[in-house]
């Protein structure tokens, strides 16, 4: 017998069975929780962004940015592996600042006072090897890639592949989940290609049940530079995330405000978007 969407759904919500836990899937956070998608089910987020005083240091342009369309899907592959894709359909950056001597700056070819083009594609697997008990947290391993759709000639992109590694847990204790990561990312320099830097990735969550299908949640998540000479594109960035969740059936909607933690992050940002849980196949 099937389980029906809004059941499997809230099993993805409330993690360790207990009625008021926080989602396995992290909208509007950036901490990724270990829990994966039931097997032949998917996963659809969607969304927008709107970031005030955004820096591109590679290509110099500074100025709000608009992101349209974001989206997530991940697909359970199997009981403990899941794939995922993240992205956005449009990005549109209203310019009021532009640094001539970035790396970048001289493939830019914009001439007016904003610019656009598609956002970069990140895809992912994440595997939980040691599910949520009593006495332990739930913990997987991920991996994502970055193919960059996003070219520098737009300003918005650096044409590098980045690749990063990390470990995530998570544990619910009565309506509080609390999830962390820490991982490494590999990215290439843009003005230099052939040379990587490698940064130390965090983040800690925050989720609290206040009511059923309501939650106030909140995260800190970012990159650090373990080193001295990071080259733009590649530096330390990082934000704290505060927002809340709404729970109707196999639907979520969610809302959040960030702030930006380093001189190159959004000073602020607004984030508003969906969750939708469907099965979408059949794994036997």
């Amino acid at each position: 017998m099937r389980m029906p969407v809004s059941r499997v759904f809230a099993a993805i919500l409330l993690v360790a069975g207990t009625a008021q836990t926080a989602a396995a899937q992290s909208r509007p956070l950036a901490t990724e929780d270990p829990e994966t998608v039931p097997k032949g089910f998917v996963l659809l987020e969607g969304g927008f962004d709107v970031l005030g005083k955004t820096s591109f240091p590679a290509s110099g342009l500074k100025g709000d940015l608009l992101r349209i369309g974001t989206f997530g899907v991940s697909v359970g592959v199997n009981s403990s592996v899941e794939l995922q894709f993240d992205g956005g359909l449009r990005r549109r950056l209203t310019i009021d600042g532009f640094d001539a001597s970035a790396p970048l700056a001289g493939r830019y070819t914009g001439t007016g006072t904003a610019t656009g083009g598609f956002d970069d594609l990140f895809v992912g697997v994440k595997i939980r090897f040691a599910p949520e008990t009593v006495s332990r947290p739930a913990v997987a391993l991920r991996f994502a890639t970055k193919l960059p759709n996003a070219g520098p000639g737009s300003g918005l992109g650096t044409s590098t592949t980045d690749f990063a590694i990390g470990l995530a847990a998570a544990k619910t204790v009565e309506s509080v989940r609390v999830a962390a990561n820490l991982g490494i990312a590999f990215m290439t320099e843009p003005s230099q290609i052939a040379t990587q830097n490698k940064l130390m990735t965090y983040g800690v969550s925050v989720a609290r049940a206040v009511a059923t299908g309501i939650e106030l949640v909140g995260d800190v998540n970012g990159r650090l530079d373990t080193g001295t000479d990071a080259g733009p594109g590649t530096e330390s960035r990082g934000a704290v995330r505060l927002g809340g969740r709404l729970t109707r059936g196999p639907v979520r909607l969610d809302a959040g405000f960030l702030i930006g933690i380093t001189d190159v992050d959004p000073s602020w940002g607004v984030t508003v978007g969906f969750t939708w849980v469907f099965k979408a196949f059949e794994v036997k």
